[in-house]
């Protein structure tokens, strides 16, 4: 497994990874309507054009399994991933994890996770990351306020 630059033609992939239904239910903060291309690449433009953002595409057996980044949210960096679905439980999110902790060496790093998504949790604590807290907000994948849980690595 590998992590590789975004590039434009990944954009069709990534979008619909992120549609899928299951998927944005465990990811929980997702966008407010996953069908809405033009919202999606919207938002790809901004993200993309900033230079506090490490966007990788995660790629296995010669094709594209997911998307990584780590962003600058409010003064701090955060960690992010979208694995689909089809690869859960393989050990790609570890990895991924592991190899843009080489590449991404601010500390403190943190992640915040869906508090029942606890694949997700195993990942961030396994590659070091510690429970520090709990917060609630709106997750629009599940048009609800739902807890989750954020993590740290110093």
């Amino acid at each position: 497994m590998t992590l590789r630059e975004l590039e434009d033609s990944d954009l069709d992939t990534v979008f619909e990874m992120m549609r899928d239904p299951e998927s944005a239910w465990m990811a929980a903060f997702t966008a407010e309507d996953p069908d809405d291309r033009e919202a999606f690449d919207a938002h790809m433009r901004k993200i993309r054009a900033r230079t506090d953002v490490t966007n990788r595409v995660i790629v296995g057996d010669g094709r594209m399994v997911g998307t990584i980044a780590c962003f600058v949210m409010d003064g701090d960096t955060e960690i992010t991933y979208w694995v689909d679905r089809s690869v859960w439980g393989q050990g790609v999110a570890g990895r991924a994890v592991a190899l843009i902790l080489e590449e991404v060496t601010v500390r403190p790093l943190y992640g915040r996770v869906a508090s029942d998504n606890v694949g997700s949790l195993r990942v961030l604590t396994r590659a070091g990351f510690e429970k520090i807290g709990t917060d609630v907000g709106y997750a629009p994948a599940r048009k609800a306020e739902i807890e989750e849980t954020i993590l740290r690595l110093s």
